[in-house]
């Protein structure tokens, strides 16, 4: 199955009375569509916040072990080309596990943790106060898709951003140049971005991480019905929808869809509605780049690119970029 490239609605929307009511409403458009959508970022609630942490290590699924082989060969560097004593500003900063290297050798003056997970958020901020004593975290609970506004101990400050995982393929293209933008308003003046961008490869090798056999993914995609159920008084029957990826070649993307088994019908957040046999609900995107693709991307926001790395198998690269008009290639 494949999608016409703007199919989920871009990641970004104007403020919401509150996150249910937000909830509620993507919800109800998606599914009202006919082509049925629901944003990627309602993924995460905290139970799916966790099985993402247990994606990644599947054996299957090579992002994180690939990235964080990255960043412990090259964050050093990374932090020497950039400068350090700078803000760390982590954009879906998850359980942070890649942070702790990357703190360090920024020799990070503070830490802003961003997550959309205030629960997920605020255990990962305990964790890495442990491994981090002395450092300043400041987590904010927030969707990093939309504007924010930082503490104010850091306003001013300089500031580098981290946005590791290749969240930025869950992006349509617009969509994330638009993004990327926001992200050097938010870091304000000749900030920096090391940013870690997913590869194209071998489409078998990237359905399998978005498929693997042991179901986490499923249950990671699955949790979104049992999300809408608890949440938004959802009476969907779980066993009547099933995990999908599929390469899309002509988007250059890994799909994940929740296909009916059989005829459905059910009710959420008030409204009423059925899909048939096979049909799909789209719930995430993650896009993969060629390097220049990414470099492209990066001009198009408005960053300069400065460095990127790749590992000697060729599935992920790491990118240095700088916002700052004075900012050199290499």
């Amino acid at each position: 199955m494949t999608s016409d490239a703007e199919t989920l609605p871009p990641e970004t929307s104007p403020a919401s009375p509150s996150p249910a009511a937000d909830f509620a409403d993507a919800v109800v458009r998606g599914l009202s569509q006919p082509r049925k959508v629901i944003p990627a970022r309602y993924l995460y609630d905290r139970r799916g916040s966790e099985l993402f942490e247990a994606i990644t290590a599947l054996p299957e699924y090579y992002p994180t072990r690939t990235e964080t082989g990255l960043l412990d060969a090259h964050a050093s560097e990374i932090g020497r080309i950039a400068g350090t004593g700078k803000v760390v500003v982590e954009f879906g900063s998850g359980s942070s596990t890649k942070t702790p290297v990357f703190v360090k050798a920024a020799r990070a003056a503070a830490y802003v943790p961003i997550d959309i997970s205030e629960g997920f958020l605020r255990d990962a901020a305990t964790r890495l106060s442990r491994l981090l004593p002395g450092l300043d975290i400041l987590p904010v609970a927030a969707d990093f898709a939309k504007p924010i506004a930082l503490p104010g101990a850091v306003e001013g400050r300089p500031m580098i951003g981290f946005f590791p995982g290749s969240t930025i393929g869950n992006f349509a293209h617009a969509a994330a140049v638009d993004l990327l933008r926001a992200f050097r308003a938010t870091l304000g003046a000749d900030p920096w971005l090391a940013i870690g961008i997913d590869l194209r490869k071998n489409p078998r090798l990237i359905e399998a991480a978005y498929d693997d056999s042991a179901g986490v993914t499923a249950a990671f995609n699955l949790n979104l019905l049992a999300r809408i159920n608890r949440e938004l008084g959802g009476d969907i029957p779980l066993g009547a929808f099933e995990h999908r990826a599929v390469w899309n070649d002509d988007a250059g993307r890994i799909e994940m869809h929740l296909a009916a088994a059989r005829d459905v019908r059910f009710h959420a957040a008030g409204g009423s509605f059925s899909l048939r046999e096979g049909e799909t609900i789209h719930t995430e995107n993650s896009h993969k780049y060629t390097i220049e693709e990414a470099r492209l991307l990066a001009r198009a926001a408005g960053w300069r690119p400065v460095r990127w790395w790749i590992d000697a198998r060729g599935l992920f690269s790491l990118h240095l970029w700088r916002g700052g008009a004075d900012a050199m290639e290499p």
